[in-house]
């Protein structure tokens, strides 16, 4: 079963403000790889009048011969990580020679600058491009205001472009074109003594429309030129976004198709006389391997993934010379032949910056178009093992200090690492028991709590990220794990209903990408992945403290407010009866930890034994 990594959950910052009232009390104004690809990178005469940006990297001449190679540095879901990812979160998986894996720390803007800006070198003709999330389910350092911080390193950094991710409506088109325009948060003001600028790169929205005018809330496409050299790129996120994002997130929007709309805008640049296209799509697949360096084309073009990126690629018109692709957080180097059955590189750099993608474009200056046959891309990790870019040294360091009166705070403590890998992981349950403990508190008739994956954004770790100690969480902790502010709500369902609720974990649009749910003590089943479909969970094993479902009963159900909408394709969890909205969700949290843990009698993780997998 393929894992999905990415979170579908909005952020909507009633957290944050709370947060920022009582951190004024404290902080004072004051305180505020692989083979080296044959590439040729410097941007220094993107023009600005199409949205680009001059980096001027240096490099020396080639000439103008009729090939010219043209670097592209790409990468993908971001999700505000500045700090180095902790756990699972901050490795990578990379195969041997021999066949046999090994595990690399990987991640964290210090080392991506360094690594990015190593990689310029000596190429006169660069690009640098992300494909969405770049900001949203943030960890504190740039969640607690408003991912301002993730768009000055991306500044500092020298992204030229990006598409949109689902991520980027969190909080809505109005917040998301304050972070391309700048400006201070309209209800927060400015975080330091300078106004917020904005990015200095487009954000491409393609196939987001304005639903009163029809017209795409943000750029459908940018052209970055350089010494007579043109690559035109359209950026997408998928066109499901509004299944995965608060009804409020996307209010007002259109998402259109992804296929339609990039093979539209390739004609539009085709017109302008731009014949070197790159589509960065937030739309991504599934490797048959984990490991970053897997070869995706064994044993043919494209074989080793699956997933929704691969019906996109086969249709995107053959004017489109590469796919910069994410969303679901994996990482893979591939061709998939396009609808002439040609070879075309598709593309993802896994997540939280802890790889990048280097690939060689060969543009022909003659027909102005990329000679496809020449195209070469790898995927390279960000190690930990090159100097700290000290620029973004200090950017962490400045919101580092306006974040840790608030970040430090001990919530609880652990006597191990509680990770959340697997079908059910042992943060998932953690997670599931403590809003059911806080279910139980507002209702002593609450029966069971519910968690879906996707809002469980980092594993618990022992070891201490700062001078908090081995074991302690700390709230920033706890903030990186549960970042998005729902609320922890109550429903009433019918035993039949809740079994319903299982069956969609894996079918309808969870069918292809299971999202298992992950289930507060009690609450048990077994799911057969040999079977297909809605018959994966055995409806005749779901038991609730040992009790088989009574589908004529009434159970009450406690899950985040999400979910309790119907997020992630769970629509039974919205036709729920009797709601009552209770605090939110990572203060339930907070409360089940402080109380259920001490530095004696740390918490061990769960063991993760509720549901039976058959495989």
């Amino acid at each position: 079963m393929p894992a999905t990594a990415q979170s579908h959950q909005p952020r909507r910052r009633r957290r944050t403000s709370r947060l920022l009232v009582a951190a004024a009390t404290v902080v004072t104004a004051g305180a505020l790889a692989a083979a080296a690809l044959p590439a040729s990178a410097s941007a220094g005469g993107s023009n600005r009048g199409h949205g680009g940006h001059g980096h001027g990297h240096g490099g020396h001449g080639h000439g103008h011969g009729r090939y010219q190679d043209v670097q592209l540095l790409s990468f993908n879901d971001l999700h505000g990580n500045l700090e180095p990812p902790a756990g699972s979160s901050g490795r990578v998986t990379e195969v041997q020679p021999d066949g046999t894996t090994k595990t690399i720390d990987a991640g964290g803007v210090e080392y991506l600058a360094t690594h990015l800006r190593e990689a310029r070198k000596g190429n006169r003709y660069s690009i640098t491009a992300a494909g969405g999330d770049m900001v949203g389910a943030s960890p504190l350092l740039s969640g607690l205001f408003h991912d301002e911080p993730t768009v000055e390193a991306l500044n500092q950094l020298d992204l030229d472009v990006t598409s949109v991710g689902n991520h980027e409506f969190d909080e809505g088109a109005k917040e998301l074109a304050r972070l391309q325009n700048g400006g201070c948060h309209p209800t927060e003001g400015c975080y330091t003594d300078k106004e917020f600028k904005g990015a200095d790169y487009p954000y491409l929205a393609a196939n987001v429309l304005d639903e009163k005018t029809g017209k795409p809330i943000l750029k459908p496409y940018w052209v970055w030129k350089q010494r007579g050299v043109k690559v035109g790129f359209i950026g997408v996120t998928l066109e499901g976004t509004p299944d995965i994002v608060s009804a409020e997130g996307v209010k007002g929007l259109k998402f259109k198709d992804e296929v339609e709309t990039i093979n539209k805008y390739a004609k539009e640049l085709q017109r302008q006389g731009v014949k070197s296209i790159v589509a960065l799509i937030h739309e991504g697949g599934f490797p048959a391997s984990s490991s970053y360096n897997y070869d995706c084309d064994s044993p043919g073009a494209g074989d080793g993934v699956s997933g929704p990126i691969v019906d996109i690629a086969k249709n995107i018109t053959p004017q489109v010379d590469a796919l910069v692709t994410g969303h679901t957080h994996n990482a893979y180097v591939c061709t998939i032949p396009d609808p002439a059955g040609n070879p075309r590189m598709v593309t993802s750099a896994s997540s939280f910056g802890r790889l990048y993608t280097d690939t060689t474009l060969t543009y022909d200056r003659r027909t102005g178009d990329i000679a496809r046959t020449s195209v070469k891309s790898a995927n390279h990790v960000v190690t930990r093992d090159v100097p700290k870019a000290p620029d973004m040294t200090r950017l962490i360091d400045k919101w580092g200090t306006l974040a840790a009166p608030i970040g430090n705070r001990a919530i609880g403590y652990v006597s191990a690492d509680v990770n959340r890998d697997g079908t059910e992981s042992p943060l998932g349950d953690l997670i599931a028991d403590a809003q059911f403990a806080y279910g139980k508190a507002q209702d002593p008739e609450t029966d069971l709590a519910l968690m879906n994956p996707g809002g469980i954004r980092a594993p618990l770790t022992y070891t201490a990220s700062g001078a908090e100690g081995d074991g302690v969480v700390t709230y920033a902790e706890g903030f990186t794990v549960q970042p998005f502010a729902n609320t922890v709500n109550l429903k009433d369902y019918t035993g039949a209903q809740l079994i319903q609720v299982l069956k969609e974990q894996v079918s309808g649009p969870n069918e292809a990408a299971p999202k298992i749910l992950q289930i507060s003590s009690g609450l048990t089943y077994t799911l057969d992945l040999t079977r297909s479909g809605a018959d994966r969970v055995v409806t005749d094993s779901v038991r609730l403290n040992g009790t088989p479902i009574d589908e004529n009963a009434t159970y009450r159900v406690a899950s985040n407010s999400f979910l309790a909408g119907g997020g992630d394709g769970f629509t039974t969890l919205g036709e729920g009866a009797n709601e009552l909205v209770g605090a939110d969700d990572l203060a339930a949290f907070e409360q089940y930890l402080t109380a259920n843990s001490s530095a004696t009698d740390p918490i061990a993780p769960p063991a993760a034994d509720r549901i039976t997998v058959v495989r």
